[in-house]
């Protein structure tokens, strides 16, 4: 039952709502089950303050500047919880010796690929990039861990439970002993995202506190099930353990319906990409208001897993079969790291680049028409939310 109160969205109007209660609201004392990754420290501290958490995607982040935005978000949301989002493998390659540097992974880049990339490059005439600009993440002759690493991700975790972090999250795999050790003697709750029973029966085996129940229709790497299978598939294999539904959920029907499947509560990530708080590119943004659901594609032409994003050029050259297909990870991320650098670059006045330019984003882009506060989003679907519980609880009136 809902406590009624007035829950006052930021454009002014009133919903009758009140706080939800289930496992996952108990464990963090939050209103609404609704946990928001972004790799946006404002989408973070908005949904938090909003009355869910927001989670904060770190992986492209350098230690520093993780230090800088998790001092920020605390600043703005005092003492309520907010989570981090890494990615710790269990296993990586060359961890035998310590871990490969990005340097050691370029080399290992063969030069057919290279040339393809240069080729992409020069078809749509991108512009390079200026001597002193920023070459993105990882550059290929850096000496810094490589990508999706534990080595990367070492220092990542440490400064998230230097923090006031409520949760951490492990977005590859399960999360390894050392990292679920080191929560619980923090007092930080752990999760991880599943796109197959078998995945969140592992999770569990590992130690985490909450599944999170990815479908096939969210953006960046997911697996090949929906989100309608995946959901009552991972409660009925996880048992008392919280699941929160994730793939194609940014709408209050669509948050109903994942509870509705045994969730808990709910995991979104593409809906805060249009939000006027959001750091999207603005050429990927707009791109992002006028798609449909129609216009993703599961691709591995970023990261080298299947991770669904924007169909665009980009996409389009890397599904051709008569040309070089996307390596593994961590290969692909170090070849196309520059390149990608160069497009975000010039997209924004430059035709070539504006047609390559891309971005993770799920199935649920096609509702993502109107750039709004990513406050009114949490409220715009708690309001729909109760529409739709109640209209089913009246086809239950005699």
């Amino acid at each position: 039952m809902f406590r009624a109160q007035q829950i006052r969205e930021p454009a002014g109007h009133a919903i009758e709502s009140g706080p939800m209660k289930t496992p996952i609201t108990d464990m963090f004392d939050i209103e609404f089950p609704i946990l928001a990754f972004s790799h946006c420290r404002d989408v973070v501290a908005a949904v938090t303050k909003a009355g869910g958490i927001g989670v904060l995607g770190a992986v492209a982040h350098s230690p520093k500047a993780l230090e800088i935005d998790l001092a920020w978000i605390e600043a703005e949301v005092g003492d309520k919880p907010y989570g981090v989002d890494i990615i710790i493998p269990a296993k990586y390659a060359g961890d035998s010796e310590g871990g490969y540097t990005v340097a050691d992974i370029a080399a290992m880049i063969p030069d057919e690929h290279k040339a393809y990339v240069d080729d992409i490059l020069e078809r749509y005439d991108v512009p390079p990039l200026a001597e002193d600009t920023r070459r993105g993440t990882f550059a290929m002759n850096g000496d810094g861990a490589a990508p999706f690493s534990g080595n990367s991700a070492g220092p990542q975790l440490e400064i998230s439970l230097a923090s006031n972090a409520a949760l951490m999250v492990n977005a590859l795999g399960p999360p390894p002993k050392h990292m679920i050790d080191a929560c619980r003697e923090a007092g930080v709750k752990t999760g991880a995202l599943a796109g197959k029973a078998v995945h969140a029966e592992r999770h569990v085996q590992a130690g985490v506190d909450f599944i999170i129940a990815q479908g096939s229709e969210a953006g960046g790497h997911t697996g090949e099930i929906g989100t309608m299978v995946l959901i009552p598939e991972i409660v009925d294999a996880v048992g008392d353990t919280p699941v929160l539904g994730a793939g194609g959920i940014g709408r209050g029907r669509q948050m109903a319906a994942s509870m509705a499947l045994g969730s808990a509560g709910v995991w979104c990530g593409s809906v805060w990409l249009t939000t006027e708080e959001a750091e999207t590119h603005p050429t990927v943004k707009e791109k992002m208001l006028t798609a449909t659901s129609a216009d993703t594609i599961r691709s591995r032409s970023r990261t080298g897993k299947h991770a669904r994003m924007l169909k665009t050029s980009w996409t389009e050259e890397w599904e051709n079969p008569e040309t070089p297909m996307p390596l593994g990870m961590p290969l692909q991320p170090i070849l196309v790291n520059e390149a990608i650098a160069r497009i975000d670059r010039a997209a924004h006045n430059h035709e070539g680049s504006a047609q390559l330019a891309n971005y993770f984003v799920g199935q649920i882009v096609g509702n993502m028409n109107k750039s709004k506060p990513a406050a009114q989003v949490v409220f715009d679907m708690v309001e729909e939310f109760i529409e739709a519980t109640q209209a089913l609880a009246k086809q239950l009136e005699v």
